[in-house]
């Protein structure tokens, strides 16, 4: 989408600036947090309380960003965050975690090329 390409210019730097609290970074890399579709991390496993609140918090920020961005591109906040979850997929290590629009979780293969859905073009 055309539009995809147009807030991307302006997402890639600040959705990648965000602080990540360590153990929610050691959750990404163990596959038990992923990135989802919609720009927003997901769980892909049970967390502990503490975990789930500080992914929620993470979301939250993540929500403000959109918000902040929507505004100023004069698109909608899904579209904002479609948009960086794009950009985020395209990221996605090996063995780590992440939610298509079809709502399974799937972690990226050793040889497989990072997710890239034909809505990202």
């Amino acid at each position: 989408m055309r539009v995809i390409a147009f807030v991307l210019a302006a997402i890639a730097v600040a959705a990648q600036a965000q602080p990540q609290p360590p153990a929610v970074a050691g959750a990404i890399r163990s596959g038990l947090v992923g990135e989802r579709f919609d720009g927003y991390l997901g769980t892909a496993a049970p967390l502990p309380i503490g975990l789930q609140r500080q992914v929620s918090a993470i979301n939250i920020q993540r929500r403000n960003l959109y918000t902040q961005l929507s505004v100023r591109r004069g698109v909608t906040v899904n579209l904002v965050g479609v948009a960086t979850g794009c950009e985020l997929l395209s990221r996605v290590a090996v063995g780590q975690a992440y939610m298509l629009k079809d709502g399974a979780w799937r972690r990226r293969a050793a040889g497989q090329p990072a997710p890239h859905p034909d809505y990202c073009e």
